[in-house]
């Protein structure tokens, strides 16, 4: 029997055109792309040695003004930029691709470091693009991303829910599930890079209203693209409702309201046989008792006995 494939999570030619739409104005709404980009270009500056070839993908135009990317462009000697939307990737400056993140067009060992600093959390096979990342580097190449956390716009989600099913009696999914820190970190073991870690930032924006989110949203071309999303246009009612929720919920004492965003940092590496290897479990010399400077107590023992 021949086995199919899961059903696409997200509508990708949905989300192409919504990218498209906010060609013209993505660079002013693009905060969290930039700030995770800041993020990358710290760890970039933090390696002790330069790339001759690498990757951007995602982010949008904007990035490489930033001091991040004046960084970047230090340590790495040619840097191609990508985006899905045709539109603004021919924004971006120096050699730019319009490409999909589920087919990678790079050669196999062929870039010395990677960067995605927004839009991996849109793709149907995460782990596939991974593994096509883990296979365009060269061994001992660097990979870097970032995606948005589990508790990115819990507020909304919440509101929204509650919005919903007090109208209708029930509730339609509208907000895209989202990976955990550790789920990601895993992904990247997963998908074969050595010394994963993974690590979060939370920002919290404050709105006048939900209206001001929601354009802020689609500014970014964020806005939900699931594949099972209602095909009927949520009604001003169902938000105009969900923003009264929201203030009543999550206002500050001056009015305006807060909107998590968790943005979840994960980088890794292409195997190389000269990268440090874990040491084996049992073969430690030192004590952890001793380097702290506590008495070890065996399991058994009482606390206090």
């Amino acid at each position: 029997m021949t086995s199919q494939a899961p059903p696409a999570l997200f509508d990708r030619a949905l989300l192409r055109q919504r990218r498209a739409r906010s060609a013209g104005s993505v660079s002013d709404y693009n905060f969290l792309a930039q700030r995770a980009f800041e993020d990358m270009g710290d760890r970039v500056v933090g390696i002790t040695r330069d790339f001759d070839h690498g990757a951007l993908l995602g982010g949008g135009p904007g990035l490489m003004a930033t001091p991040a990317g004046a960084l970047i462009r230090e340590k790495v000697g040619w840097l191609c930029r990508a985006d899905l939307a045709p539109s603004i990737a021919a924004q971006l400056t120096g050699p730019a691709l319009a490409l999909d993140e589920e087919a990678l067009p790079f050669a196999s060992e062929s870039l010395d470091i990677v960067l995605a600093p927004w839009g991996l959390h849109w793709t149907n096979d995460l782990p596939g693009a991974l593994v096509q990342i883990n296979h365009a580097l060269k061994p001992d190449g660097f990979f870097a991303c970032a995606l948005p956390g589990g508790s990115t716009l819990t507020e909304l989600r919440q509101c929204l829910m509650a919005a919903e099913s007090e109208l209708t009696g029930g509730v339609a999914a509208r907000v895209s599930p989202l990976a955990g820190t550790f789920d990601l970190a895993a992904l990247l073991q997963r998908a074969g890079f050595a010394m994963p870690v993974a690590d979060v930032d939370r920002v919290t924006v404050r709105y006048d209203h939900i209206f001001a989110l929601m354009a802020d949203l689609r500014g970014m071309g964020e806005t939900s693209i699931l594949a099972d999303r209602p095909r009927t246009p949520a009604s001003r009612t169902l938000f105009a409702r969900a923003g009264q929720i929201y203030a009543e919920r999550f206002a500050d004492p001056d009015g305006r309201i807060r909107a998590t965003f968790e943005i979840i940092h994960a980088a890794g590496w292409a195997p190389h046989p000269d990268q440090p290897k874990p040491k084996r479990p049992g073969s430690a010399t030192h004590r952890l008792a001793d380097a702290l400077g506590v008495q070890e107590k065996s399991l058994g023992e009482k606390a206090g006995g």
